[in-house]
Order: C-alpha cells, then structure tokens, then sequence
C-alpha cells in the first residue's frame, strides 16, 4: 500500500529522489472506523496524515454552560494532508476524527523533521509565509506551463531588431529599403531622438499630403513614442497597446534602444482572443457594431482564467477594454461638439482597474461650470441604459450618470467632495471612498485633473480625516480563530473579511501620501516608493490581495456557468468546501496578513483597539 502514494501532489512533489525513497521507507498505513479520534487535542501527533480514502474533520470542542458543543473548522478527503502543524510543533491543538471510514498514509513525525531540514522549499511550505507558499504553488503547481507563458519577458521573445535610418533619407530611399527588409515600420534618428515611420505613414504621405517621393522622412515621423523595458512582461506590452489603440512599441534600457515589439508578434505569441475584440471595438460604428464587442468580454476573462492566467493580469486587460467601450460609446452618444466640456469618470472597481467579471456600474460626469446643454441628462440616461445592454449591471446604490446626483459641474463635484470629507455618515463615507478612485475615460481629462488636484490640497495636514477615513478598513471581522484558523462555516465573504480591508487601508495611506495612480497594486508599490511601507509588507498585501481575488473570480466563473441567466448572485463569497487544503491554507495566511494589515493601520492611525 505505501507504494501507491502519490508523489506529484504538493508539498511532496518537492522532494527529491532520495528524499521520497525516505518517505517510502518509513511510510505507514492507518485504518479507522466511522467517529474514531485519529488525533486528539493536546496528544503527541504519530506525524503528518495523508487521506488515502474517507472523510476527516478537524474540530474544536467549546464547553458552554449547558453542553459541550463541536465546531468543525474543516474537512479533509481524497489526497488531503492534515497535522503537519501539530507534528513540527509537538503537540496537537485540535480533534481530528473519521466521519466515515478512513484509510490514511502516515508520515512519522522524525521522518517529516528529517524533510523539513534538509529540503529549504519544503520546510516553507508548511510555514505561514503566504509569498514563498505562493511562489511553490506557481513554480510547482498544475499551471506551471501557463504561469510561465503568461511570465514572458519583453527581452525573451518577440522583440526585433530595429531598422534604423537616417534622417535625411528619403521616402522613396525608405520605401525600397522596408520592401528589401520585409519590414513594416522604420526607426528613424534624429539628433539624440528616435521617430518611427509606418508604411501607413508613408503612403499618407504620398497620396494624402502629395508630399514627393524625396521628401525626408523625419518630417512625417512620430516622436511620441511609447516605451516599454527588455524585462517588462510580455503581457504588460499587450496591455499598453491595447491601452493605447497602437501596434507597436519600443524597447528602451535607460535612454539605450533595444528594440521593437509589434502587436501581430505578441497576438501569435499568445492564445488570447482580445486582439478580436479590440479590433471590432475600434471599428464599431454603431451601437450594435459596440454591443457585439461588449459580450465577449466575459468569454475572455473564462479563457484567460481556465488558461492559469492570473488575476492582475486578467484585470488590467479587462481595465484596457472596459475603457476602450465605455469612451467608443461616449463618443457614439455624446455630440463632438459638447465632448470637450465634459468628462466621464469610473470609479470604484473599475475605476482601480480592479474588476474583472462585469460587476455593477460606477460612473459619474463632471462638466465644466457655466456650460449650456439642455440634453445632457437626456443623454446620459441613455448611455446607462446601453451600458446594462452591453451587460454592464445598474449599480444598485445609483452611482451612475442617469442619476443627476452623479452628474456635476466642477464646482459642484469639489464642493461634494469636501462635504464628504468631513462627514461622519456612513453613506458619505462611502461616497467618498467610491470617488477618489476615479479615473477618466472619455471626454476631457483636465475637468477630472482640477477636481482631483484640489481635493489633495485640501487634505493637507487633516489628521482627523484620515483618521476617520482609516475606521471604515475595520468595520469588518477578519474571518479567522482564536488559533488562528479559518472560521469555517462553509461560506465566506471574501470582500469584508480581506479584499476591503487591503484596499481601503492601502487607498487611505495613498491619500496621505498625495499618490495618483488608483490600482492597488500599483498604490502599493508607490507606497515603498515614498518609503511609507517595506518592500516586504508590500508584497505580503499584494500577494493575499492577488489570492482572494483569484479565488473570488474562480468561484464566479463557476457558479455564473451554473445558473441560466449567467448572473452570479453571491460574487463575494467563497465556498469553503469545494476548496482544496492548499487553497485553504494559502486563504488562511492571506488573512493572516489583512490581521496584521488592520493592526498596523489602529497604530498608524491612532484609531485604538476596535
């Protein structure tokens, strides 16, 4: 019977040849019948229990006044491991009983000190050290091929070399040379800047301007050029083209050309379908054109997700489109000549760049004071209702631009701004936390830039706002045990109980700081920046903040399938039991970090024990 056990699942697929001969050799095998105690509270374990066949929970007896009543905190089944804490540490702090009959290998417990010694990898995987849990989990797990597809770097792959001219060739000199070269683009030097020529641009030239043949082409390069690292990931470059509505970017080490990175290179390095739906959104013309577009957005994030994408990455690509929409719809609905008066902002969520399945809508208009259009809300209505076509669901606190609370003048929207600032109520609050992570999408980005520049200068030295701003990160309980286990009750809310927490006290702490980026991750990283966090806490956060959301789109894309409208109705809560026990022991350490999290913001804020 030892020989059957199953070396490729985590932590064991770890252990190297002569370590897993060990583990054969001491290898034991435990019968127990239904409602047997494998392991009591307080006894010295035998070793670490893997389920070979069977059911076993792990329970804690609470002794009441008047009986003693059992919380079950987990159950354990096909291929599980439990005890591993209690082996290593000496004693066992829970009940571990078979619920139905059970088969378990047993791995002695001198023989899991032994593993834990001399193999480093191992010995973390059973510390609560959630970055290097991770990081196993990504190197070894089942995804391994696609984590590291998804990981390219911009240097590793696709880029090419550039075809460098001289700024006084000509548009006949360059023609001929590009058709030499199969290539469709040139890089052309002037003085110490690079301009790059398209053979779009070339034939501009020619039949549009009627510029001559021998004309230079350093007059009708673009200079603007956008740039990415050689380390860069290869799927950041897709974003920013995607972002940008180019096809090509340059590689830049420090002020050294290294090469170009062209879409079509990446498209066919990647499986990825969002080039399809990039291209039907440019070329929309109309509504329908728009609303075919829209609807692959969700068969997108399926493919990307079932493919081991991660979630950061799914989310930023689902940021780039989702703004690609909203500003082509803006512009369809919007007169040309009213767009430079107003800006459409998104905020919450999406306005983070954190959303991922289409969640609610959260949008406002701000216009500029004094102006005169008679339609406008007229218009906006319609916009939200095309929007829920699309499959944008209404916001069901009426935070879009069909409700004219949520659309303002600039004078208007900074007075809003400073009356929920210094308001204790709880829907101000909120508000609140919506708008300062706003960002613009379509119209003029400027309006936006006023009211956010002076919301900043209004908070100079406010103690007492941040303070009271600070208190909403710790409305929620943090789903663990006194020991430090989950609170297993079959279902959690992964928002309240971690995602809200990391990204409310991290919005606070970039407000303080006068941050504008509004992603978390990305605040995050700007907080080490300014020296207001360690690299280590930082990448603690963003690590659990990455798993729950992980975990929370898993179970979305799972039970939206399962329903026959699509629409899932508890998108924030995870169900414990279909989880595996690494998945709940990476959910446990992520928690444990939002604990440490909501700690550090009671001192930093002054808010005392709450």
């Amino acid at each position: 019977m030892p020989s059957s056990f199953n070396m490729d699942n985590l932590p064991f697929s770890l252990l190297d040849e002569r370590e897993q001969a060990l583990l054969r050799q001491t290898l034991d095998i435990g019968y127990f019948q239904k409602d047997e105690v494998i392991m009591q509270a307080g006894s010295v374990p035998e070793g670490v229990y893997v389920v070979l066949k069977g059911k076993v929970s792990e329970s804690e007896v609470h002794a009441g006044e008047a009986d003693r009543q059992e919380h079950i905190y987990v159950h354990y089944e096909n291929e599980d491991y439990f005890g591993a804490w209690s082996a290593i540490k000496g004693n066992a702090i829970h009940n571990f009983i078979a619920e139905v009959e059970t088969i378990c290998h047993i791995i002695p417990t001198k023989t899991v000190l032994d593993l834990v010694s001399t193999n480093s990898s191992f010995a973390d995987y059973f510390q609560q050290n959630l970055v290097a849990k991770a990081e196993i989990v990504e190197q070894h797990g089942d995804s391994q091929d696609m984590a590291e597809f998804m990981l390219a770097q911009v240097g590793e792959g696709v880029m090419r070399a550039p075809l460098i001219v001289d700024e006084a060739s000509t548009i006949k000199a360059t023609t001929v040379m590009m058709r030499e070269k199969k290539v469709d683009c040139v890089l052309v030097k002037k003085g110490t800047r690079y301009g790059m020529v398209t053979g779009t641009d070339l034939l501009n030239a020619v039949v549009l301007n009627e510029c001559s043949i021998d004309t230079a082409v350093a007059e009708i390069a673009t200079y603007r050029l956008i740039s990415v690292h050689p380390n860069d990931y290869l799927f950041n470059a897709l974003i920013i083209m995607t972002q940008q509505q180019i096809e090509r970017v340059v590689v830049m080490r420090e002020n050294e050309l290294m090469g170009i990175v062209d879409l079509t290179d990446v498209l066919s390095f990647f499986s990825s379908h969002s080039h399809v739906i990039g291209l039907r959104i440019e070329r929309a013309k109309t509504l329908e054109d728009l609303h075919t577009a829209a609807h692959g957005l969700n068969d997108l994030i399926k493919s990307l997700v079932s493919q081991g994408v991660k979630a950061r990455f799914a989310m930023d690509l689902l940021a780039a489109m989702n703004g690609r929409i909203m500003a082509k719809l803006f512009d369809l609905m919007v007169p040309a000549d009213m767009q430079p008066h107003v800006c459409l902002i998104v905020m919450g969520s999406e306005g983070r760049g954190e959303q991922v399945m289409k969640t609610d809508q959260d949008n406002a208009i701000i216009y500029r004071d004094g102006l005169a259009w008679k339609d406008m809300q007229e218009v906006m209505n319609s916009f939200s209702k095309q929007l829920m076509e699309f499959g944008y669901p209404p916001c069901p606190g009426n935070i879009m631009v069909s409700n004219p609370e949520w659309v303002n003048s600039l004078g208007d929207w900074t007075q809003k701004m400073s009356s929920w600032s210094v308001s204790w109520a709880e829907q101000d609050q909120m508000n609140l936390a919506i708008a300062v992570d706003a960002k613009p999408v379509a119209g003029n980005p400027a309006l936006f830039k006023a009211a956010r520049n002076w919301f900043f200068k209004s908070l100079k030295n406010n103690d007492a706002f941040f303070s009271n701003f600070a208190k909403v990160a710790l409305e929620f309980s943090t789903p663990l045990t006194f020991f430090g286990n989950l609170k297993d009750r079959g279902q959690l809310d992964v928002k309240k109980g971690g995602i809200f927490p990391i990204v409310h006290g991290v919005r606070t702490m970039a407000l303080e700081h006068k941050i504008l980026v509004t992603n978390t991750f990305k605040r995050l990283e700007a907080l080490v920046e300014v020296g207001a966090m360690t690299d280590k806490h930082s990448k603690d956060l963003a690590e659990a903040l990455g798993l729950f959301i992980q975990l929370r789109l898993r179970q979305q894309i799972k039970r939206a399938e399962e329903e026959e409208a699509g629409v899932d109705l508890t998108p924030n809560t995870l169900d414990l039991q279909s989880m595996n026990k690494m998945e709940r022991d990476l959910l446990r350490d992520a928690f444990h970090i939002v604990k440490g999290f909501k700690k550090h913001l009671e001192l930093h804020y002054h808010l005392g024990s709450r």
